[in-house]
C-alpha cells in the first residue's frame, strides 16, 4: 500500500506527518510505503496511491484521485492521525 504525504515544498509539513503517519501504521499493525512530496508532483503519483494526507491548503494541488484523502488537522497529533488512517484502513 502506497501513502502519500504532501505539502507545498515536500519537505516540512510532508516529512512530518510521513513521520507521523509511520508510528501511527506501526501502532495499527499495518504495512505501508509512506512517501513524503509536494504538491506539484502529488497528482502524478496519487494514481498509485491508495491514501494521500494532507492538510487543508494542499488538498487542491491533489486533484482528481482514486487514492482515499485524509484532511490532517494538526500534523503533530499522533492520535489525531492514527484515529483516521484506522477509520480510512480498516
Amino acid at each position: 500500500m502506497l501513502i502519500l504525504t504532501v505539502c507545498g515544498a515536500g519537505v516540512g509539513t510532508s516529512e512530518i506527518l510521513r513521520v507521523t503517519a509511520t508510528r501511527a501504521l506501526q501502532r495499527l499493525g499495518i504495512e505501508a510505503d509512506v512517501r513524503a512530496t509536494d504538491s506539484e508532483h502529488v497528482h502524478g503519483l496519487s494514481e498509485d496511491a491508495q491514501v494521500v494526507l494532507a492538510t487543508a491548503e494542499h488538498v487542491a494541488a491533489i486533484g482528481r484521485t482514486y487514492a482515499q484523502i485524509i484532511v490532517v488537522d494538526n500534523i503533530l497529533d499522533q492520535v489525531e492521525l492514527e484515529r483516521k488512517l484506522a477509520d480510512a484502513l480498516e
